[in-house]
């Protein structure tokens, strides 16, 4: 069972979404994925829930608020980093854009929302105290992707920033791997004059045992298909979903590693 403890400055260590209907959401991916869910109070009556897996955390949810009504519900991706408030300084130098700045959740840790230059979203995280949380696992995160209107230029952004390696792949479209420290953590691709409605954006995908079978069940819990499932040689099986509410994911089977 891959059951972190501590993320490396420049991993991605956590998925959040935000959604309009806690209820719903909740009863959607608890028959999707077996999560469970256990309920904290955030303040103000209001609360964060924590998706678990096997008992351990695989991500979180909350009910999106008046502030927000017009921003459609979204699964937010995290980047463990050392200092929030220094990467901060450094995104706004590369080019980038600071949307909430930092601020302590709780005991647990320090948070930032930012914008690459290329208008895509993601979260930073300065853990305090740790829970363990799931990767890899069928139900888990395992794999974080970029779609974006410029390569190039969200490449130094990253690169600068995190310290990130690029690598470009043979793939179904010009594809480019994210490493941190050597290990794969993420992936980039330029999105298509097909997606032209579609702004820039991270988006996580979660390990499943069987692609086909859970896609069929995301459409039958009232979710829908985007792209139907499809093979990415030397890597698996994948497919792109969006959940009752909106909020786009993806699920891939991934092949085993030799």
């Amino acid at each position: 069972m891959p059951e972190m403890t501590k993320y490396a400055p420049g991993s991605f260590c956590w998925v959040e979404l935000m959604t309009s209907d806690t209820n719903a959401a909740r009863k959607f991916y608890s028959q999707l994925f077996n999560w469970g869910v256990d309920d904290a109070p955030a303040g103000e009556g209001t609360f964060y829930h924590m998706f678990k897996l096997k008992g351990k955390t695989v991500g979180g949810m909350y009910q999106r608020n008046q502030e927000h009504k017009n921003v459609p519900p979204h699964w937010k991706c995290y980047v463990a980093v050392e200092n929030v408030d220094e990467t901060v300084k450094k995104v706004d130098k590369l080019g980038g854009k600071t949307l909430m700045p930092p601020f302590d959740v709780f005991d647990v840790g320090r948070m930032s929302t930012a914008q690459d230059p290329t208008g895509a979203r993601f979260c930073l995280w300065q853990a305090k105290n740790v829970e363990p949380t799931l990767v890899m696992e069928p139900g888990a995160m395992c794999w974080n992707e970029l779609g974006t209107s410029d390569e190039k230029a969200a490449a130094k952004f990253y690169t600068q920033l995190f310290g990130w390696g690029t690598k470009p792949i043979p793939s179904i479209i010009p594809y480019t791997v994210f490493s941190n420290r050597g290990t794969d953590i993420g992936g980039m691709y330029t999105l298509t004059a097909q997606m032209k409605d579609v702004p820039p954006h991270w988006l996580p995908y979660f390990n499943v045992s069987d692609c086909d079978a859970s896609d069929r069940k995301v459409v039958s819990l009232g979710g829908k298909q985007i792209i139907p499932p499809t093979d990415i040689p030397n890597t698996g099986r994948f497919a792109y979903e969006r959940d009752p509410q909106g909020a786009m994911f993806a699920i891939i089977k991934l092949d085993p590693r030799p």
